[in-house]
């Protein structure tokens, strides 16, 4: 069983800056891929970034390369998403989930505004 929680989300204006992060219980967090997805209403939750459990590889949306990027520490069973260049259409509620790409696990979920 893993129990994740978000933070970090809020309001910034267009071309701004957020870091979320995700705390994870559990021992075995080194061994769990884990991914960042979100959802506006009415959408289906989309996938945003990955890494893998060492951290070795990470993978994006392509609506999100070279503005966001997916860290972890496992020595704090932690995982990270810097968002950078925010847009307006970023806004959403953002998600933390175990194991990336298809998820058992998920937070609770954290808003993140972007205005314009």
């Amino acid at each position: 069983q893993v129990q994740l929680v978000e933070s970090g989300g809020g309001l910034v204006q267009a071309g701004g800056s957020l870091r979320l992060s995700c705390a994870a219980s559990g021992r075995t967090f080194r061994n769990y891929a884990m991914g960042w997805f979100r959802q506006v209403p009415g959408k289906e939750r989309e996938f945003v970034a990955g890494i893998s459990g060492g951290g070795g590889s990470t993978s994006y949306a392509d609506s999100v390369k070279g503005r966001f990027t997916i860290s972890r520490d496992n020595a704090k069973n932690t995982v990270y998403l810097q968002m950078n260049s925010l847009k307006p259409e970023d806004t959403a509620v953002y998600y933390c989930a175990a194991p990336a790409p298809a998820p058992d696990y998920w937070g609770q979920g954290t808003q993140v505004t972007v205005s314009s």
